[in-house]
């Protein structure tokens, strides 16, 4: 597996990278524990002054970071900088709270004779990260923050086609004062997986990817009795009401499929619709979507960018003919789109109901499309998938929102607003969208041992 930087606006090759050997593994290893033994000794007051130093890079150099995001995923610029924005915030929500989360607490004991107990968080090692491409830098951010935070050291697998994103983050770190070793990149195959979990110096491995990678990885983990989290697919729905505001719902819709050029795990990928308003909506959906503009990720108006990679492009144009072989109806919006790069142009797809296919992630400008007749059947509709990741539900009734929205089986969902995320709100799914969270004070905690130090009077009676 070759780690290559390949722009998707024009198909340019812009770097390669060696694969990293089990020798050089073994070094990274080394250096990584060596370095975490000092970190975890590191004063909170460090940790603190050494991620606000990151939030403050990132800030003053986030066009410099959101343009290689663009020239090696075919990220918007704009999407760039507002995700850099994200990574920041981050960094500072947990310089902010680490202290707070990680201090040792007294536990009140259940009879005074019990002791005095005191809970000490306590790092564990080295957390291995196996990260996307579509959100380069907020997909690492999210989980590396935290585990700096908290002590422990990290290594990074990053996606192959993001290779200098990589880098260039590790580069960021050590220039705002953090110790060389605590955090480590490396471009490992798909098969040294295993001879990193083994490592007795490997403590926890985070995974954000496909469902079929969450398996293979939380069986590695499972095998050498190491603790994973796992953030994977996502087919969120995208509810409308019969009393909704249709104009908004239909812009969100738009915003809420196609950012990213529809490359997000918790895009809006189902929209299901309430008969009454069916018509009404797609219109204006439809009318939507023709004012997108695909083009070079660069120029400001753009609102379409290529998806990342050819593998991508080829894997979603296979989805389709699959679809278009069981019978799905699936509708072009007829947009100008370049000849050259990775690009996709939007399609809609109606007639899902009963196919295998509708169980599928899309993952890039391809909606699904459902008419339901009353709210239960949305409900239903909703639900009949193998991931629970977020969603949304568009409607003017508060009550019935929060009604609805109670029963939908997934980690998140929102009314009145497409799904997003923020540094002090846990984010993670259920069903095949994984299990774990990442971000919120809990992340802080998630990696660590939770140690009890208890201390009893030498003349206390024997507690058995």
């Amino acid at each position: 597996m070759a780690y290559a930087s390949i722009n998707p606006y024009n198909e340019k090759l812009l770097k390669t990278f060696p694969e990293t050997s089990d020798l050089e593994i073994e070094s990274l290893l080394q250096k990584g524990h060596q370095a975490f033994c000092a970190w975890r000794q590191s004063t909170f007051s460090k940790r603190t002054e050494i991620l606000h130093k990151t939030a403050s890079l990132l800030r003053e150099n986030k066009k410099k970071y959101a343009t290689l995001m663009a020239q090696e995923m075919g990220k918007r610029l704009c999407e760039g900088e507002g995700e850099i924005g994200v990574c920041a915030d981050i960094c500072d929500y947990f310089a902010d709270h680490l202290a707070s989360v990680l201090k040792p607490k007294k536990i009140t004991p259940l009879i005074p004779e019990e002791g005095k107990a005191t809970l000490y968080p306590t790092p564990q090692g080295i957390i291995l990260l196996i990260e996307p491409w579509n959100f380069p830098f907020y997909q690492v951010f999210r989980v590396l923050v935290p585990q700096i935070a908290a002590g422990n050291g990290v290594l990074l697998k990053h996606a192959p086609n993001v290779p200098q994103c990589a880098a260039i983050m590790v580069d960021l770190f050590q220039k705002a004062g953090l110790p060389e070793g605590v955090f480590q990149n490396l471009y490992t195959a798909n098969h040294q997986t295993e001879t990193l979990l083994k490592d007795r110096r490997i403590q926890g491995v985070s995974l954000t990817g496909s469902t079929g990678a969450g398996r293979i990885v939380a069986s590695l983990a499972a095998k050498h009795l190491k603790k994973s989290i796992l953030e994977l697919g996502g087919s969120d729905a995208f509810i409308v009401l019969e009393d909704a505001n249709l104009q908004k719902a239909a812009k969100w819709a738009v915003l809420a499929r196609h950012s990213n050029a529809g490359q997000i795990c918790i895009a809006a990928k189902r929209l299901i619709v309430m008969e009454e308003v069916y018509d009404e909506f797609l219109g204006l959906y439809r009318k939507e979507v023709s004012k997108l503009r695909a083009g070079n990720p660069l120029d400001p108006e753009t609102t379409l960018a290529p998806l990342a990679s050819k593998e991508a492009l080829h894997r979603l144009q296979k989805q389709v003919e699959c679809a278009q072989e069981e019978g799905v109806t699936v509708e072009s919006f007829n947009l100008k789109i370049p000849s050259q790069g990775f690009f996709f142009s939007p399609l809609l797809m109606t007639g899902l109901e009963g196919k295998n296919i509708r169980h599928e992630e899309f993952f890039g400008p391809v909606t699904h499309l459902y008419c339901v007749h009353s709210h239960e059947e949305a409900i239903q509709c909703a639900n009949d998938s193998e991931f629970g990741l977020t969603g949304s539900i568009y409607t003017q009734n508060e009550a019935k929102g929060f009604e609805i929205a109670q029963q939908i089986q997934s980690g998140a969902f929102f009314i009145n607003h497409p799904p997003f995320s923020r540094p002090n709100i846990p984010f993670g799914g259920s069903k095949n969208s994984g299990y774990g969270r990442v971000l919120g004070p809990d992340a802080l905690l998630e990696f660590m041992n939770l140690r009890i130090i208890n201390f009893m009077d030498i003349n206390a009676p024997p507690m058995m």
